[in-house]
């Protein structure tokens, strides 16, 4: 996947190597509210942040995964990608986040939405699976709107600020999605 427009103010393309202060910039201005919901976020650094742009150039190339940036008109406001691909089982999990000040405006619904569309499409993949801390309303809300099968609660399944928080698990399958389109 190359640069992705969505629409006429956003559009996904890879991680590119000047992401990582953009991209931290955007964690540090957000961190309290991030570290509720992330492992990563309470104590990451701008060089964790240059190595997590790396890993993801990286895992690109190896074609086992893909991290994109959300660009709202033009501006990195978020990242979207495949956490990883199974090729054998054709799957894969995605995950995603966005700075505060974006979330509201159908931004990340739209990008997770052509996230699916490639991975059934283009990879023919048959199975996306969504994981979003039970407490997370705004990050269920985006498989929820896009149809996606609630599946059950995984207990305990992230360590976040020193404690265990449940997630619930989504998942959408290449026949069901065509099925919606």
């Amino acid at each position: 996947m190359e640069l992705l427009e969505i629409d006429r103010r956003l559009s996904l393309r890879p991680v590119a190597d000047g992401d990582a202060e953009p991209l931290y910039g955007l964690i540090e201005g957000d961190r309290e509210r991030l570290a509720r919901w992330l492992p990563w976020a309470a104590e990451q650094t701008l060089a964790g942040t240059r190595e997590f742009v790396a890993k993801s150039r990286a895992q690109q190339a190896r074609e086992d995964g893909f991290q994109a940036v959300l660009l709202r008109d033009g501006v990195v406001a978020g990242i979207a990608g495949y956490h990883c691909i199974d090729r054998l089982n054709r799957a894969t999990s995605i995950g995603y986040w966005l700075a505060a000040r974006h979330q509201g405006e159908g931004l990340m619904t739209a990008a997770v939405r052509a996230l699916v569309d490639h991975a059934f499409g283009s990879w023919g993949l048959n199975r996306v699976a969504i994981e979003a801390a039970v407490a997370n309303r705004r990050s269920r809300a985006i498989p929820e709107r896009l149809g996606f099968t609630e599946e059950g609660v995984l207990r305990e399944s992230e360590l976040i600020a020193g404690r265990f928080l449940d997630g619930v698990l989504y998942s959408m399958l290449a026949a069901e999605w065509a099925a919606r389109r």
